[in-house]
C-alpha cells in the first residue's frame, strides 16, 4: 500500500486519459479525436526519450571505446 493510500488528504487520483484496449463503441467522434491526439503526443515524447537515451549510450560508447 502506497503512503498515498493512507493519506486522507491526498488529492484524488484521475483515471487515465485512455486505457490500451479500451472499449471504444461509447466514446464520441469529438472523443475520439482527444484521445488521438493526447496519444500523438505521448508517441512525440517516448520518440524524444529515446533519442535522448540513444545519444547518451552512443556518447557512452565512444568514451569507453577500447583504443585501437
Amino acid at each position: 500500500m502506497s503512503r498515498d493510500d493512507d493519506d486522507p488528504f491526498a488529492p484524488p487520483k484521475k483515471a487515465p486519459a485512455h486505457v490500451v484496449g479500451q472499449l471504444l463503441d461509447d466514446l464520441s467522434v469529438e472523443e475520439l479525436g482527444l484521445r488521438i491526439a493526447a496519444l500523438k503526443a505521448e508517441i512525440a515524447r517516448l520518440e524524444s526519450a529515446r533519442t535522448a537515451k540513444e545519444a547518451s549510450l552512443a556518447g557512452a560508447a565512444a568514451f569507453f571505446k577500447p583504443a585501437g
